[in-house]
């Protein structure tokens, strides 16, 4: 019992720490390195790979010594499949705060759909205008610029539910990454997030610490192709869309 008890005192103070770390870490990123980069780096392209491919390699920092230090234990299969994966879309579930962190840890280059509100944050608005992430305040232009982004060969990762899981409610998801997908005919890949215990979810605050060391398992799964909806809906792309989206509900209550 006692033992119990020093392990997830332990636990609470490396949390504290490692978000501590984190929150430091996105503002030194925006403050210093990627003004460098942009001093140093003309080239727009080449600066925006530079900077996700930093945003990457701080996330698996991040995670490696969140899991060394025994807040979190951590999974990925299929690690290979995404950092290979071009031009298409890669759609996951969103159990909690650090899935975004859990792929992009994994994939160097990714472009990332996010809310326009995260903009406002000093601690990650930088990092997100620095990377060029997609921000879904601009709904006339998003099917435009992600066919910009798809076309030059960039990997859109989306959270369909636009929020995280609420536990034990019903899965619900927006039309976003279907219209997309349908529009711009890109294959899509799924991806399904477990956490062993209730972490970083809605209803619990980042300091909340589980009884055991919670334990995430991040599966790439299947392939979905776009041509299949698109044949069978006779090129109509609002049916394409509305049979792509009840389609990814299936498959995400099924896999997480």
């Amino acid at each position: 019992m006692i033992a119990r008890r020093i392990n997830r005192f332990w636990r609470l103070l490396m949390t504290v720490l490692c978000f501590a770390l984190f929150g430091l870490g996105g503002l030194l990123l925006s403050l210093c390195w990627f003004n460098l980069l942009l001093l140093v780096i003309g080239d727009d392209d080449k600066r925006r790979r530079l900077a996700r491919r930093s945003i990457s390699a701080s996330f698996r920092a991040f995670l490696r010594f969140a899991s060394v230090t025994g807040v979190l234990r951590y999974r990925v299969q299929g690690a290979d499949i995404l950092r290979q994966a071009r031009g298409c879309l890669v759609v996951a579930n969103h159990p909690t705060l650090i899935d975004y962190v859990l792929l992009a840890s994994v994939m160097p280059e990714t472009d990332c759909l996010v809310k326009s509100a995260l903009l406002k944050n000093p601690f990650v608005g930088g990092v997100i205008r620095a990377a060029d992430y997609l921000v879904n305040s601009e709904a006339e232009r998003l099917l435009t610029e992600s066919q910009a982004r798809l076309q030059r060969g960039d990997t859109l990762l989306i959270f369909p539910e636009g929020t995280r899981t609420r536990p034990d409610e019903k899965m619900t998801i927006q039309r976003g990454a279907a219209n997309i997908a349908v529009r711009c005919e890109r294959d899509l890949r799924l991806v399904s997030i477990r956490c062993s215990e209730h972490l970083l979810d809605k209803q619990r605050p980042w300091y909340h610490v589980p009884a055991t060391t919670p334990q995430f398992e991040v599966v790439v799964r299947e392939r979905i192709c776009i041509d299949d909806f698109i044949t069978a809906n006779k090129q109509e792309p609002a049916l394409a869309a509305r049979a792509l989206n009840r389609h990814l509900l299936q498959k995400l209550q099924l896999i997480c």
